[in-house]
């Protein structure tokens, strides 16, 4: 039987270590959902959920409030909704992209 690893976890190379959040910034991942999320400022309480669960830093704050969503690294997880506390209706909505 072949041997594929050999010494300790102490002796491996690092391999897609991440350092540090908000890595999503440095590439263009928007093109990978199906589904994008789109905000509805009038309905937003501003209690900034959607900006602390996305995993791809894509909720644009000014001044410590939403304005808007960069679907260039948004991937559509759907996150920022489902978080969204306000009701009946959400201040995000996720919608199927036109592909």
């Amino acid at each position: 039987m072949k041997k594929y690893l050999e010494g300790t976890y102490k002796t491996l190379p690092l391999a897609g270590l991440v350092e540090e959040a908000g890595t999503a910034e440095n590439y263009n991942t928007g093109g990978w959902g199906v589904f994008k999320p789109v905000f509805k400022p009038e309905i937003c309480i501003q209690c900034l959920f959607c900006w602390v669960y996305c995993p791809d830093s894509s909720i644009l704050t000014e001044g410590g409030k939403v304005v808007a969503i960069d679907y260039e690294h948004c991937k559509g997880c759907g996150l920022c909704s489902k978080e969204c506390p306000t009701k009946p209706e959400k201040a995000i909505i996720m919608v199927k992209k036109d592909l």
